[in-house]
């Protein structure tokens, strides 16, 4: 089984995550970017919802373990090279077409509460899992782009505390925060409501990715400009 997986309802692209826990690598994000590509390829699609097929988690972020392994090897090209390309995902959601959803049917730790910061709109389920930044517990810097990205997405006050505290929020604590649309009774039902409204969502993909990329201009700008010197500078942890 692929790692990223894709399913059309309708004209709505449901792409899967299938690895676990779904873990971020260098794999992983290769295979994040080819299927972003693969359904903008599409003209018929007017809508994507990201999900995954864990029961507990939708992602718990990067893997630690693949990371701190290359780092003891003194082998830090394939975590830059990661890094860059994590940042290519965020920027082709910060830029798409069409509207990105993610429905939320699990635990969204560290890169993954980055990553779905970078989609439109996010729904999740309360009776399990957590929306959590955890990096200050764990002694990893944020890079510039990903700083940004969740200045850029949240309100300040909620993203500070976040960032500094490694709370983790609920799916209701998240959607007061507005982190979220809309805290879910469960899987079913972040689904169901994460489709509903991309069929909702029929929209120009010329209007809608011109406005989304003049929106989140700020961040695309760090993304280009800012993160390739801090990597090649190794600042990776």
């Amino acid at each position: 089984m692929a790692i990223i997986e894709m399913a059309m309802d309708e004209t709505i692209a449901v792409i899967k995550m299938n690895n676990g826990e779904n873990r971020h690598h260098l794999e992983f994000a290769q295979a994040l970017n080819q299927m972003l590509d693969t359904v903008i390829a599409d003209e018929s699609v007017t809508a994507m919802v990201m999900t995954s097929t864990d029961e507990k988690n939708w992602s718990q972020g990067i893997d630690l373990e693949w990371m701190m392994g290359r780092m003891a090897e003194n082998d830090t090209k394939p975590i830059i090279e990661f890094l860059l390309t994590m940042d290519q995902a965020f920027k082709k959601l910060l830029t798409y077409p069409i509207p990105a959803i993610a429905a939320l049917n699990g635990h969204c730790f560290a890169n993954a509460a980055i990553l779905a910061a970078a989609f439109d709109y996010r729904f999740m389920r309360s009776d399990r899992g957590f929306y959590c930044v955890p990096e200050v517990d764990i002694n990893i810097q944020f890079a510039p782009g990903m700083k940004t990205l969740l200045f850029h997405k949240y309100s300040n006050p909620v993203i500070f505390n976040l960032m500094l505290t490694g709370q983790r929020l609920t799916a209701p604590e998240a959607e007061k925060a507005g982190i979220v649309m809309k805290a879910c009774s469960d899987t079913a039902d972040t689904m169901k409501e994460a489709m509903a409204f991309a069929k909702m969502m029929v929209k120009s993909r010329d209007t809608y990715g011109r406005m989304k990329t003049q929106i989140n201009q700020p961040v695309i700008d760090v993304i280009d400009n800012v993160n390739p010197d801090y990597f090649s500078g190794q600042k990776v942890l």
